[in-house]
């Protein structure tokens, strides 16, 4: 017996093969400064785990309504719709264990063999790994540095075809911390409001950003009814082992996912999706004390980082990652990175593990103290001090 054909298209994660190295090395007694994963270090909030105490206490045990519970969805719906500045109401709503199947559903729903799916590389990995395995074309477009990690426009342009049938957005972004300026997203959504396209717009990252807000394409004229918003509780909130998730879509489509729903996963965790109620409607002070310390964090980080020799590091307008520039190096991303993890004890991830147009840079993840990153930046200084020359 042997595995199916489709199993070879699809991938794995760098960053948690890169921790299970890190992990070894620790194992054996060497100090590692973990910047490879993208998994915010603070506490879940302490009202939310609270909730999720009492919703087990009040028995919130069982399976519910594979679209979500009600009242978590009726909350995304009042939360999205303030924040993007749209309409949308609890029918909308589907409620998923994380983002990831926020992005595999809908291309199962609505992809065809050979469709073409445009999507931002260097990226978050899974996408093209979704594409690949439902046997759709990956259809990459460079994001620019000197552009902010935008998309070069014209080559989007260029990319879209009569057999585009999904784009793929992402802002504020992994691995960049790009935010796509408001033109830019005024400008795609002109590409792409009389095609027969339907967008991802993956806003996993929405609360964290630090200069201009990001634009939500859906908020656009004409374009609502051709998104789909994903966002989640795991960063925002710090939730990312509770597994909770959501997707805001236009009706049509819903009754798909929820099909893909009852088939994969019955629904998600009840009590869970309690907490994400009391995350909701809560207190947000949490919330704004994280963004600020990253702030923090992102500011001191990317300046050492520009004292290093070889290295250049842009200021991410959003997220809570440093896409730092290597390529005064003269040295590749993945056996640099390999390098620091071995011989300095950083573990950080090369660029090409976000995609072909990631090689040149590496991405740290500032999802770890003030300090470490400070540490880590000395560290990585001194290595290449000693061994580029």
């Amino acid at each position: 017996m042997k595995l199916a054909s489709r199993m070879s298209r699809i991938e794995s994660e760098s960053a948690f093969e890169v921790l299970v190295r890190a992990r070894e090395l620790e194992a054996a007694g060497r100090d590692i400064i973990h910047l490879e994963i993208g998994e915010p270090d603070f506490a879940t909030p302490r009202h939310i785990i609270e909730a999720a105490k009492q919703a087990l206490d009040d028995g919130w045990t069982k399976y519910g309504p594979p679209q979500g519970l009600p009242a978590l969805r009726e909350a995304i719906a009042a939360g999205v719709s303030r924040t993007r500045g749209i309409q949308v109401g609890p029918e909308h709503v589907c409620v998923v264990p994380g983002g990831k199947p926020m992005i595999f559903f809908p291309m199962l729903a609505l992809l065809e063999p050979g469709d073409e799916v445009i999507y931002p590389n260097p990226g978050f990995p899974t996408y093209e790994s979704m594409i690949r395995f439902i046997d759709a074309t990956p259809t990459p477009v460079p994001l620019v540095e000197e552009r902010g990690f935008s998309f070069d426009l014209d080559a989007f342009a260029r990319k879209l075809s009569d057999r585009t049938k999904l784009v793929i957005l992402n802002s504020p972004q992994n691995p960049t911390g790009g935010v796509i300026p408001a033109d830019d997203v005024r400008a795609i959504a002109d590409m792409l409001r009389e095609r027969d396209v339907i967008v991802l717009s993956d806003e996993i990252y929405s609360r964290i950003w630090f200069g201009e807000p990001p634009l939500s394409i859906a908020s656009l004229p004409g374009m609502l009814e051709k998104t789909i918003i994903l966002d989640g509780f795991s960063k925002t909130y710090s939730m990312t082992g509770w597994r909770l998730g959501y997707g805001v879509m236009p009706r049509w489509l819903v009754e798909a996912v929820n099909k893909l729903m009852v088939n994969s996963n019955s629904c998600t965790s009840s009590f869970t999706q309690r907490a994400g109620i009391a995350a909701l409607t809560g207190p947000q002070d949490d919330v704004s004390a994280m963004v600020c310390e990253f702030r923090r964090r992102r500011d001191a980080f990317c300046e050492a980082l520009n004292r290093v020799p070889g290295f250049r590091c842009r200021l991410p307008e959003g997220a809570f990652y440093a896409f730092a520039n290597i390529t005064g190096t003269g040295l590749k991303s993945k056996p640099l990175a390999g390098a620091l993890l071995e011989e300095a004890g950083v573990a950080a991830l090369g660029g090409t593990a976000f995609g072909e147009y990631g090689e040149g840079y590496l991405r740290f993840s500032m999802a770890n103290s003030y300090e470490n990153l400070m540490r880590a930046a000395q560290r990585i200084g001194e290595f290449m001090r000693l061994n580029c020359r």
